[in-house]
């Protein structure tokens, strides 16, 4: 979503990062491309007005920190007001109120409002452990209560059946009843989709807000609708008083004007954003990590996080166990890594997430990899004998021959595994001799530096 953006603004910044000084006439031809990036990346009219405007008095006869040279204050400058433009905090979900807090969930039909319902009861589960409910209202769209039920049994969420003759209104009732009796923690209702010139239909969700005096009501936006959902969403706030809104397909084509506008036009936070269509493809919404995505900069934080909640974190504490021992770390333990960066996202999610296809485009041999790189490593791994993963180094030519055969991969494909594996190797070897301390410290000076 920010690719055409970040590489505009990091062709505009080049040009005065190296200046000796601050002054308007240095200043303005960098200010011109700022506002045709912000004006193709399809930004509000007066959002851009405010943010030139912003960083024009920041700029000018600015005090420079003595850390920084001036062209790297005015990045520092322009990154702020990036922030200050998209709700400067994450704005995380309130659950302060006697259970079952509810969660209603609105918006436009085809924005990927029910997936997201879905994708949001997932990430409550894993991140507060709390017991869930979901129900759907959507009495109109075919199938779209047995959709719900389907990507509820997927999250493993108990799902409360509501009958396509009742109304709306009433499966509400019973629904909040229901998750009463039963203790639950959080109730999340699924609402048809409607347009927000439907009076009818917004007078129905206005209703099942004040009946179920919804602590939550999320607007879910469709961020390939560039400045059509701007409007959408104000008067959505303004009939139902939002609580935030949730970016759909940020993974795509669409230009990133909206995330930019969005808070600065409605008032309104973004709390999440959608990232993919896998339901784990939902991620909290943080001003200053998308800031530092738009500039080039590394979202150390984000990848910090995935990790901590998709990872098995007793397979990595056996394996530092193991290598504390003197154990040598063998193709198994790579088997168990390489099953546990599957559930990540594989080799492009961390290309993508550190912002850097552009920068390594010419590494061939670091993320020239299809999507199903990390499937042909596993079921080489597979095709070998315990011996043989354990001690690889008696996989010579009739046993590569024999791997490649079972895996349904090339020879070379197998020698390209065991070099990789044995790069892997050395590097574990260092961490026991050197200790993980200053084998991370080797590994963050190969990362670019902030500004």
């Amino acid at each position: 979503m920010f690719n055409n953006l970040t590489q505009r603004l990091s062709d505009s910044l080049k040009k005065i990062i190296n200046k000796g000084r601050l002054t308007e006439e240095n200043i303005k031809e960098t200010i011109r491309e700022v506002r045709k990036a912000l004006l193709e990346a399809d930004v509000a009219l007066s959002v851009i007005k405010k943010f030139i405007e912003n960083v024009k008095k920041k700029s000018i006869g600015h005090e420079i920190n003595k850390s920084l040279t001036p062209g790297q204050e005015f990045i520092k400058i322009v990154k702020h007001e990036l922030i200050f433009a998209m709700g400067e905090k994450n704005h995380s979900l309130n659950f302060s109120i006697e259970p079952p807090a509810v969660i209603l969930v609105v918006g436009l039909q085809g924005s990927g409002k029910t997936t997201s319902l879905a994708k949001l009861g997932k990430w409550i589960k894993n991140k507060y452990k709390k017991k869930i409910l979901i129900t759907s209202t959507d009495t109109y769209r075919a199938a779209a209560i047995e959709q719900l039920k389907i990507l509820s049994d997927q999250i493993e969420i108990d799902f409360f059946e509501s009958d396509k003759h009742n109304t709306p209104i009433e499966i509400t009732k019973n629904a909040i009843k229901y998750a009463k009796l039963k203790l639950y923690d959080v109730l999340l209702i699924d609402t048809a989709g409607r347009l927000h010139i439907d009076k009818k239909m917004m007078n129905e969700i206005q209703q099942i807000q004040v009946i179920s005096k919804a602590i939550e009501t999320l607007l879910i936006v469709d961020s390939m609708m560039g400045q059509d959902a701007i409007n959408m969403a104000k008067i959505f706030n303004n009939d139902l008083l939002i609580s935030g809104i949730i970016l759909t397909k940020t993974d795509g084509d669409s230009r990133s004007g909206i995330a930019l506008s969005m808070r600065y036009i409605t008032g309104k936070p973004i709390k999440f954003i959608g990232t993919g269509e896998k339901i784990i493809s939902l991620e909290p919404f943080h001003p200053e990590r998308i800031a530092d995505r738009i500039l080039g900069m590394n979202d150390i934080m984000s990848l910090i996080e995935d990790i901590e909640e998709k990872v098995d974190q007793s397979q990595i504490q056996k394996l530092t166990k193991k290598l504390k021992k003197g154990h040598d770390f063998n193709l198994n333990d790579f088997l168990t890594q390489i099953k546990q960066m599957k559930k990540i996202g594989g080799l492009n999610y961390f290309a993508n997430k550190f912002s850097i296809n552009h920068q390594l485009s010419n590494n061939t041999s670091l993320l020239n990899t299809d999507k199903n790189t990390l499937k042909k490593i596993e079921a080489m791994i597979c095709s070998m004998t315990p011996k043989e993963r354990i001690k690889p180094i008696i996989i010579k030519g009739s046993r590569k021959r024999r791997i490649a055969l079972g895996s349904g991969t090339q020879i070379q494909d197998v020698n390209k595994l065991l070099k990789n594996f044995d790069d892997i190797r050395r590097i574990m070897k260092k961490i026991k001799t050197d200790g993980i301390a200053k084998v991370i410290r080797g590994i963050k000076n190969m990362l670019p530096k902030k500004f």
